[in-house]
């Protein structure tokens, strides 16, 4: 006797298993060459013994001080009066890289964090010759983006001669 055919059997469809839900992470923040300038300008004045320029007002005062007299230029910013005093630490983000600057606080009725650099530092050039803007960081400050402005290169030279 001859075997019986072998029918196949109708075989049911497994439907694909569903994607993986997305994961939900925390928003990427925009590095510091990506985000907008604060508001404000820059001034620029001649003082008796060198120049300073001025950005902004209030909280937000930054200023690029040369003092002719010793060929140095110091970079303020204003801090809340809760800072501590002693020293710390301020970074600059250029488009040619960072460098990190050791700062002191003043107080008084305007306390600042100021880092002084000798005017032939050539992280001074980088700063003015930025591409458009540069990133001011110290702890316990809000990061500062700034535009480049001629009144930067304006107050280098005046230090340098």
């Amino acid at each position: 006797m001859a075997p019986a055919p072998v029918r196949a059997t109708p075989q049911t469809a497994r439907p694909a298993p569903p994607p993986p839900a997305p994961q939900a992470s925390a928003p990427t923040p925009l590095e510091w060459q990506y985000r907008p300038v604060a508001p404000g300008s820059w001034t620029y004045r001649a003082e008796g013994n060198g120049s300073v320029a001025t950005f902004g007002s209030g909280a937000q005062t930054v200023t690029l001080r040369c003092d002719r007299a010793s060929r140095r230029v110091s970079l303020g910013r204003a801090v809340s009066p809760q800072m501590p005093g002693g020293t710390a630490a301020v970074t600059l983000r250029t488009s040619y890289g960072a460098v990190v600057w050791p700062a002191t606080f003043t107080s008084g009725a305007s306390p600042r964090m100021v880092a002084t650099r000798a005017a032939s530092d050539t992280a001074l050039d980088q700063l003015a010759y930025s591409r458009g803007k540069f990133a001011l960081e110290s702890a316990g400050q809000p990061v500062l983006i700034l535009p480049a402005w001629a009144e930067i290169g304006r107050v280098i030279e005046d230090c340098r001669g």
